[in-house]
């Protein structure tokens, strides 16, 4: 009996399913594929209600984790997930924040210890397909590094999945999303590039080896989003013009990091090489 084609996405947080591999999830999901999406932390410092933050009235952890858990599910049945699986660590917080010195942080989880518990999950559903971030990419906060070094690791350690993708956004997209949304008079983060950013964004752009169209399920992206009414409901994103949003987001991009397939690249099929 053939294998059941299995993609796997492996994230930090909730909401992060959606707002990276929504589109992938969802048109997937559409053809059959089994999905798996495998969620680090609860959560727990992302805003209360009410746009409400860490240490600041009001907001309780383990309120607020639950909460983001079940927008979490709600987020992974309208894309379509077949499994969703919870690691159950506790947020590390931003960078600069203080939480991430926590001894109950995820990022201060020794390193084997998640990547055995990934890896036990690929065991179990055996993907050919394993997605999550670049450890060195520009977004360097504690729970996307340490979830991304764990699933490379698990990838390694179980030699099972025959690709491995880091999810890879395109800068140029995102100049273009904070051009439009000045252009309407909308408040958008005002971020002073340097050069050496920019050279490592040209870079970043620059290894993205493959594109996912993923225009027949955005809809369905956006709804799944907005599932984290939490985090997002009076933010930016709700503000972004249709047509942009298309334009930016229309397509997910990956560097393929491992590969068994000997698929050409650039690729539009993460699936290439597989069926």
């Amino acid at each position: 009996m053939a294998q059941t084609l299995t993609l796997m996405a492996v994230h930090a947080h909730p909401d992060d399913e959606a707002s990276s591999t929504g589109g992938v999830l969802a048109l997937y999901a559409e053809q059959g594929i089994r999905t798996v999406v495998v969620t680090c932390t609860n959560g727990e410092f992302g805003d209360a209600p009410g746009q409400v933050k860490p240490g600041d009235d009001g907001h309780d952890e383990e309120e607020v984790a639950q909460l983001r858990l079940a927008e979490l599910r709600q987020s992974c049945k309208i894309l379509g997930v077949s499994h969703l699986e919870l690691l159950g660590y506790h947020d590390s917080g931003m960078p600069d924040w203080e939480y991430k010195d926590r001894p109950d942080a995820f990022c201060n989880v020794p390193l084997d210890q998640v990547a055995d518990r990934i890896a036990g999950l690929i065991a179990q559903y055996q993907p050919q397909i394993v997605i999550s971030y670049d450890d060195k990419g520009m977004y360097q906060h504690p729970d996307h590094v340490h979830a991304a070094q764990a699933a490379a690791a698990a990838v390694a350690k179980s030699g099972t999945p025959a690709k491995f993708y880091q999810t890879a956004m395109r800068p140029s997209s995102w100049r273009k999303i904070w051009a439009a949304l000045r252009e309407l008079g909308v408040e958008a983060p005002d971020r002073q590039v340097t050069p050496e950013q920019e050279r490592q964004m040209a870079e970043s752009e620059a290894a993205i080896t493959t594109s996912v169209d993923i225009r027949p399920v955005l809809e369905r992206k956006r709804e799944a989003l907005f599932a984290h009414a939490s985090q997002i409901q009076e933010s930016w994103f709700s503000k972004i013009p249709p047509e942009i949003a298309e334009e930016a987001f229309g397509y997910e991009t990956f560097v393929r990091a491992v590969d068994t397939t000997g698929a050409p690249l650039p690729e539009t099929d993460l699936f290439a090489g597989l069926r």
